[in-house]
């Protein structure tokens, strides 16, 4: 990818109304991507409360001094949900936060913002935003239900979920305002417990969900333990290759990053900073 600055970053939201999906995972992980890439690259925590992503970036800073070669970092800013007494006070003054924090990154390539695993107004805000929506999805019947209500039997989709709905919503009115939709991707990760009969019917399941209110299926990550291993040192897998990680290089560790980059190039990213 070559560093290109269109006039305004491309933002990349992480959304997902259920906790534990590997939202701020995957956050840090294309930060680091579009990092190596040569992109400048800001990153926005919209879930300050739990702090996830700040506390990855932060562990990623506290690795770096100590690293032979600098560690590339990203320009981070947490932002806090309002403590204003009224909705509509803390909608306000969320969103001047909000506003505050992407002026402050207004001269990036792109900003990634990680979002709550809840309906918050700070993260209906953060979709607003949105060029690219990412939402991570466990392979699981209940975590389907996020996108979709699912009939007893687990066969067929009865109707989008409001979640869906909201991004739906929020997808006609960009393209009505900047003359194309977000892109919504739904990130498949693969959970090893899973029988194979239930991969097919989810597969299958979200197949007819994508056609039906409009999301590109992008392949994810595999439950691995190497993703929890990397959190303290706030290190990705695309930075075990260095020398100074401390990392001890195993053959799970290169499938792990085949993946990341398979995710990286199903984004489609190379060329939507230039768009």
């Amino acid at each position: 990818m070559t560093p290109h600055h269109a006039g305004r970053p491309h933002i990349i939201v992480l959304g997902n109304e259920k906790g534990g999906s590997g939202k701020s995972t995957t956050a840090m992980h294309l930060v680091v991507a579009l990092l190596h890439d040569g992109f400048k690259v800001g990153s926005i925590d919209c879930d300050a409360r739990q702090g996830s992503f700040t506390r990855y970036v932060d562990n990623r800073k506290a690795t770096a001094a100590s690293m032979l070669v600098p560690l590339p970092l990203p320009r981070h800013i947490p932002v806090e949900r309002s403590a204003a007494d009224s909705a509509i006070a803390g909608r306000d003054d969320e969103s001047d936060r909000l506003a505050a924090a992407m002026s402050e990154l207004a001269d990036c390539d792109f900003i990634v913002i990680d979002t709550p695993g809840s309906d918050t107004s700070l993260s209906r805000l953060a979709h607003t935003l949105a060029d690219t929506l990412i939402t991570p999805l466990n392979d699981s019947f209940l975590d389907l239900d996020l996108l979709g209500r699912i009939d007893r039997d687990g066969e067929k989709i009865l109707k989008p979920s409001v979640y869906s709905e909201m991004v739906w919503d929020e997808r006609k009115q960009r393209a009505v305002n900047r003359g194309r939709p977000i892109d919504w991707i739904v990130m498949r990760n693969r959970l090893s417990s899973l029988d194979a009969k239930n991969k097919r019917d989810i597969g299958r399941l979200l197949d007819h969900l994508s056609r039906r209110i409009g999301f590109r299926i992008a392949p994810g990550f595999t439950e691995r333990v190497i993703f929890r291993e990397l959190f303290p040192r706030g290190l990705t897998l695309l930075d075990l290759s260095r020398k100074d990680a401390g990392i001890t290089w195993r053959i799970s560790h290169v499938a792990a990053g085949q993946e990341v980059r398979e995710l990286v190039a199903a984004l489609g990213l190379s060329n939507a900073n230039a768009a």
